[in-house]
């Protein structure tokens, strides 16, 4: 079965976008992505911070069955207009590969599905390769699955 998420990255270039839409009202597309609660949901990661202001910022972090911290990020939101936008930057601890940019645009389609557009600006075409080298649009199609299945739960 083909991923419903899908990522566009022209060689050469610094940038992908990523799409996703969704059989669900934006407001809930939306939450998914301000609610603490929700987003460990559907992300599988624990958000030790997450202030959806402008210049807020956010912390999350993976740990293994043991206990053991596998993964960290960390961001500042510059720009927050509810069910619409935020426009923030990414970072991964320790990654070979620096801050990124990321503007999320959530649409209404319908009244009951809705559309992510994710625009990702890395520092360089190399960086953003490197990213994609790794399973980064297999792990985000799984992710958006489990959002559509969480989220569609409280229709």
């Amino acid at each position: 079965m083909e991923p419903k998420t899908k990522i566009a990255a022209e060689d050469g270039k610094q940038d992908l976008t990523i799409t996703r839409e969704f059989d669900l009202p934006v407001e809930l597309l939306f939450r998914a992505y301000v609610e603490a609660d929700l987003l460990e949901q559907w992300m599988g990661t624990k958000v030790l911070k997450l202030e959806c202001k402008p210049h807020g910022g956010y912390r999350i972090e993976t740990s293994d069955p043991q206990g053991n911290v596998i993964f960290q990020a960390h961001g500042v939101i510059h720009e927050f207009t509810p069910n619409r936008k935020i426009t923030r930057t990414f970072e991964m601890d320790g990654a070979p590969f620096g801050v990124q940019l990321e503007l999320l645009e959530f649409e209404a389609l319908t009244g009951d599905t809705s559309k992510l557009r994710i625009h990702v600006v890395y520092e360089s075409p190399g960086h953003r390769d490197q990213l994609l080298q790794m399973p980064f649009a297999y792990g985000l199609n799984m992710a958006h699955d489990t959002l559509q299945e969480i989220m569609e739960k409280l229709i």
